[in-house]
């Protein structure tokens, strides 16, 4: 890197993050970090100055779309206008919409909750803390199944993000499965 710029070595970590962005949301979280430098114009090397693991070009990645739904849980917290578990239910579709962008992903936030030394943890971590605040609020107020966690509700609407992906369901899949599923949730009498 002797005789790189700083000015060189950012735009080469924004085309990378751009690269790897197009080449996650055409072929799936596990594409090929060589096609990644290629698409970028950087040799492979570069790539893994910048990131030496691919979750840590993940992490990079998500970590503002994390940091999104972790801002976007604190509004709908403080929305007077949204009954806890519709606050809920947007969240959740947000999150599933997220998710849907990269195949792969949701395998990836699964894998990250539950190890605490991946990169991904912490920022995995910090959504799961306000997306669990929302579903506290949702069962404080009766309106959501009380011996569910977030943990269970985050598994399943990964899941059902997972199974929006698959070729051939209609374009309002997901939102008619969490619609169903948090049917399934919801407290009853």
């Amino acid at each position: 890197m002797a005789g790189t710029s700083r000015a060189e070595v950012l735009r080469n970590r924004e085309r990378l993050l751009a690269a790897a962005r197009d080449a996650f949301a055409a072929e799936g979280t596990d594409a090929s970090l060589r096609d990644v430098a290629r698409r970028a114009e950087v040799g492979i090397g570069t790539l893994y100055r910048h990131f030496p693991t691919r979750e840590a070009l993940l992490e990079a990645i998500l970590d503002s779309n994390f940091e999104t739904l972790r801002e976007r849980a604190e509004q709908l917290l403080d929305s007077p206008a949204h009954a806890p578990h519709d606050a809920l239910l947007t969240w959740l579709n947000e999150l599933a919409a997220g998710t849907r962008t990269y195949q792969g992903l949701p395998q990836s936030i699964m894998a990250a909750l539950d190890d605490e030394s991946s990169e991904l943890h912490l920022s995995c971590a910090a959504m799961r803390s306000s997306g669990a605040r929302l579903l506290e609020r949702a069962q404080e107020a009766g309106q959501v199944r009380a011996d569910v966690t977030v943990y269970e509700v985050i598994a399943l609407t990964l899941g059902l993000a997972w199974a929006a992906q698959q070729p051939g369901g209609p374009s309002d899949l997901i939102e008619r499965l969490l619609s169903t599923a948090m049917y399934g949730l919801a407290a009853h009498g």
